[in-house]
């Protein structure tokens, strides 16, 4: 039944590049098959629970702007919002949608209330499952809201932080699991420190690995199919934290002996914080061998802050789709929008056009990253930089057995005097650009 939350909105249909309507689709088309794949195969496109039915518009300075008639800590109020929120996903048309524990249910007075609360929504959200279609890209525990977890949580001082974080992420794994999720993520937003003058960072990542360990153990006792993914964060609201970026993380997963168990969900507003390009976090997690998820939002450059705007510049993203569809695309993962209207925005039709606009950015930069491939002028372009590298003698120089010494004669006895060579920067982006 209809909750009217969203008034006459029909649901959203693809009307093509010249459409001048609002509400429509532009470029991304579901069942266009783009290099063997649909559209919605490529992207797996998800709603976010947070951003869009918990968070009230409020920021550090402002106070809530949304009225929304969920928001109350009952759980008839959690089953009101998961009405709005299937009625959402269905208007837009995505396949998807991803939630944290605490974005879907009142915690409660204690970890057994708040486990009865989950258990109880894990079932209605099966039921609309069933009914709309709409699918779980992945869920996950909010461990850095509550004050309990200001000094983190699997790196927290305090052991029964520890401990409490631990059963709420089996129980967040558990609901994922029963819901058939494609993934379960791992964000550390207060895994890290303020200051190193009172921080064992030897004992808290030790920590964080005893604790990401278990939780792979127990996806492998309870059978959940589903990827195992952390998302990188470089800072904010902590000065410095574990899971910096894709780099980091993938260290860390080493270190562990986790590398071949997690992957990376890569938001591309983090990217920016670590100062990287989104497309930069993709191509090495793609390299690595990691690559699992994305949230897609960017950042306002004038800002510190992970501002979590919905995508608006397709020309931004086509570097990183190439690399997604270069690396044979995303697999279990998909686009999250981790993104929020602005608190001005407070109409219902607002989260409406966030989405249909950030769907459409996607759609246009897969399309030109596909024309990119299809064409083949790039990937020529790249593999004459390269070509050298297929001489046996440069070959040599990377095999087991070679020696510094031995490259070196080699030099001396060849008279070898490399000369430069441009890298045709503003031709390749030029040649990029004209893929829109």
């Amino acid at each position: 039944m209809a909750t009217g939350f969203f008034g006459d909105i029909p649901p959203i249909a693809y009307e093509g590049a010249t459409s001048e309507n609002p509400l429509a689709y532009r470029y991304y088309d579901a069942t266009r098959v783009v290099m063997g794949k649909t559209m919605a195969e490529h992207l797996r496109p998800a709603v976010c629970y947070w951003h869009n039915f918990a968070w009230g518009g409020s920021d550090m300075f402002g106070a809530p702007t949304f009225e929304r008639p969920w928001f109350a800590e009952t759980m008839a109020a959690a089953r009101l919002k998961a009405d709005v929120a299937f009625e959402m996903f269905t208007t837009l048309g995505v396949p998807f949608f991803t939630f944290h524990d605490r974005d879907v249910v009142p915690e409660g007075a204690n970890l057994s209330e708040f486990q009865r609360h989950l258990e109880e929504i894990t079932e209605y959200f099966a039921g609309k499952i069933r009914d709309t279609g709409v699918k779980l890209l992945w869920g996950t525990a909010n461990l850095f809201s509550h004050p309990r977890f200001m000094s983190g949580a699997a790196t927290n001082p305090d052991p029964d932080v520890f401990a409490y974080a631990a059963a709420q992420v089996k129980n967040a794994l558990d609901a994922t699991h029963k819901l058939e999720g494609a993934n379960y993520v791992l964000w550390g937003g207060r895994e890290g420190y303020e200051t190193l003058l009172n921080t064992d960072l030897k004992r808290e990542l030790n920590q964080m690995g005893r604790f990401l360990s278990m939780v792979v153990d127990y996806k492998h006792r309870i059978g959940f199919k589903g990827t195992i993914l952390i998302e990188p964060k470089p800072q904010e609201p902590t000065k410095h934290q574990y899971d910096y970026d894709v780099a980091t993380v993938f260290g860390f997963l080493q270190r562990f002996g986790l590398e071949k168990e997690v992957k990376v969900n890569i938001e591309v507003g983090h990217a920016v914080l670590a100062n990287h390009s989104f497309e930069h976090e993709i191509a090495l997690a793609a390299t690595l061998g990691i690559l699992g998820s994305v949230d897609a939002n960017r950042n306002d450059y004038q800002s510190g802050w992970d501002t979590d705007q919905f995508p608006n510049n397709a020309a931004e993203l086509i570097p990183a789709m190439y690399a997604i569809l270069r690396a044979g695309g995303l697999g279990n993962g998909g686009f999250n929008f981790d993104s929020k209207v602005r608190r001005q925005s407070i109409d219902p039709a607002d989260l409406i056009h966030g989405h249909v606009g950030g769907l459409d950015v996607c759609a246009h930069a897969l399309l030109a990253a596909a024309r990119l491939i299809e064409d083949g002028k790039f990937d020529a372009f790249l593999a004459e930089r390269y070509a050298g590298w297929g001489d046996s003698k440069a070959q040599a120089m990377l095999a087991p057995d070679a020696t510094l010494e031995g490259v070196a004669a080699r030099v001396a006895a060849e008279g070898i005097d490399p000369k430069p060579r441009s890298g045709r920067q503003e031709w390749v982006e030029n040649l990029v650009n004209r893929y829109l």
